[in-house]
């Protein structure tokens, strides 16, 4: 397995296959997509054995991406749309897993004052939660109104707790059946920042992506199925070194039409090269672009939408 700075199955199989020269699908995965309208398109990789589980580092289950256009100029039929690309998504997913009464627990993890990292706890303070109504007032939902309760735990920076370890807590006692736990993610594209989501069933390692990786949100830590929810919303300099040089390389490429040099630095890794340049002197930072508030805002309310109409009928 190749060390990937990024949190996407999709990614990690396209670098995968780049790098080793595999023209078909890696042994140990399945693939699917499906393009909806001109603006969304969902890809579904599915790990199916040990083999695609080392080959891209990510645990047997199924990845879903939805890769959304034009969000930084999205408009509201935009993102209804989204939200119902992530809805059906996520509802075949949660009827896999439980029946349709049963308790579902919304976790949003993140720092509510790092914008980069506030998607998961945005997306909480729109979630509509019915546990507390179904017991005290539930004449006010309507008949079949499945309980859903949520909570932001926080990041261990603050709390001085693992999130595990919370969750862990409210398991035992609230007993709910399915987590969905909601998270910033890093990606190894400029162009998927704040305009992907991906949906995975197998759960989370939170920070994994950015080199912080804490302890693991799966059913085998906390004894009940855990679906995650995640958004891109930084790269690495490298990343960003990489993608520009290949915009350089192209631009002189169509005025000089030919060039053996640029040809080769083209085809080889430059994303491996530059970030061993980077490294040593600390320079490969993680990045988040400066319409990162807004995108935020655009992506909490197409998974909090996306979860809200799934979770219920």
């Amino acid at each position: 397995m190749m060390n990937f700075r990024t949190d996407l199955a999709l990614e990690r199989r396209d670098l995968y296959r780049k790098a080793n020269n595999v023209a078909n699908e890696i042994n140990g995965l399945e693939t699917e997509e499906e393009q909806l309208g001109e603006t969304i398109k969902i890809t579904r990789v599915k790990v199916l054995n040990q083999e695609g589980e080392q080959a891209i580092g990510k645990k047997q289950g199924n990845y879903i991406t939805i890769d959304i256009k034009d969000l930084k100029i999205a408009e509201e039929e935009d993102i209804q749309k989204a939200s119902e690309a992530v809805t059906k998504e996520l509802r075949t997913l949660i009827g896999n897993l439980i029946q349709p009464q049963e308790d579902i627990l919304v976790v949003g993890l993140g720092n509510l004052y790092v914008t980069p990292d506030a998607l998961g706890p945005k997306v909480i303070q729109d979630i509509d939660i019915t546990r507390h109504l179904l017991t005290y007032m539930p004449e006010v939902l309507e008949q079949g109104t499945r309980p859903v309760s949520a909570v932001s735990p926080g990041v261990l920076g603050t709390t001085g707790i693992e999130t595990v370890e919370i969750l862990k807590g409210i398991v035992d006692n609230v007993h709910p059946k399915l987590i969905i736990v909601i998270d910033a993610l890093a990606s190894r594209s400029i162009e998927r920042i704040s305009s992907t989501v991906q949906i995975a069933d197998t759960g989370i390692v939170p920070g994994a992506g950015v080199g912080n990786q804490r302890k693991e949100l799966t059913v085998d830590t906390l004894g009940i199925p855990v679906i995650a929810i995640g958004v891109p919303t930084v790269v690495e300099a490298a990343t960003i070194a990489a993608d520009s040089l290949n915009l350089f390389i192209q631009r002189l490429q169509e005025e000089a039409h030919s060039n053996e040099f640029l040809n080769q630095l083209q085809e080889e890794d430059k994303y491996q090269m530059i970030k061993e340049v980077l490294q040593p002197a600390d320079y490969n930072f993680i990045v988040t672009p400066k319409e990162i508030d807004d995108l935020i805002e655009n992506m909490s309310s197409v998974v909090a939408r996306g979860i809200n109409f799934a979770t219920q009928k």
